[in-house]
């Protein structure tokens, strides 16, 4: 692109710019309707889910003297492993939602060698109760009905409405020719 052409782009849009931010500015106050709209108007809040899930079952499945490759079968990998401290391993769990208080929960698990010698940590929830925690984040809706009553079905005239489900017509089969897969043996 040539350098007047560069400049000229350039030119143009500084003042497409400068015009935005002049009309933006002239916004400036909002009445009452449009302060109301905007405080409708919210964004979206994501639970944020982090680390292992430990439920109270995988806790009690837990026995002295399994190997790791046991207690990694029933826990999963551990979110925190250290170099200094090869003899345990550290489970962390944090549910963050939009207006309520993080949830943390620990747990760690002690080796003596490969076997497992003894665990420590927080009260954990069963799996039940940990997935009723899930469902009581936001409000709830009304669940639409998902039939119609006699009386709305009143509402339409018996011509409108089919008395036999629909049919689909059958399929005639395509008349596709295909060349052969291999060349004729000479």
């Amino acid at each position: 692109m040539p350098v007047k052409a560069r400049r000229s782009a350039r030119l143009g849009l500084a003042f497409l710019i400068g015009a935005s931010m002049a009309a933006l500015a002239g916004c400036g106050s909002l009445n009452g309707a449009s302060a109301r709209i905007a405080n409708i108007v919210t964004p979206y809040k994501v639970d944020v889910v982090q680390g292992n899930f430990v439920s109270r079952e995988q806790v009690e499945a837990l026995q002295p003297g399994m190997g790791r490759q046991q207690v990694r079968e029933i826990l999963g990998t551990p979110l925190v492993t250290s170099l200094f401290h090869s003899d345990r391993w550290e489970y962390v769990f944090t549910l963050k939602r939009p207006g309520e208080e993080v949830q943390t929960r620990k747990l760690t698990v002690f080796f003596k060698g490969d076997v497992l010698e003894r665990h420590e940590g927080d009260e954990m929830p069963t799996e039940t109760e940990f997935v009723a925690t899930l469902g009581s984040g936001g409000p709830k809706g009304k669940v639409p009905v998902l039939e119609a009553t006699p009386e709305q079905l009143a509402r339409y005239p018996a011509s409108a409405r089919p008395t036999t489900p629909p049919t689909a017509a059958p399929l005639e089969p395509a008349s596709i020719s295909y060349p052969p897969l291999e060349a004729p043996a000479r």
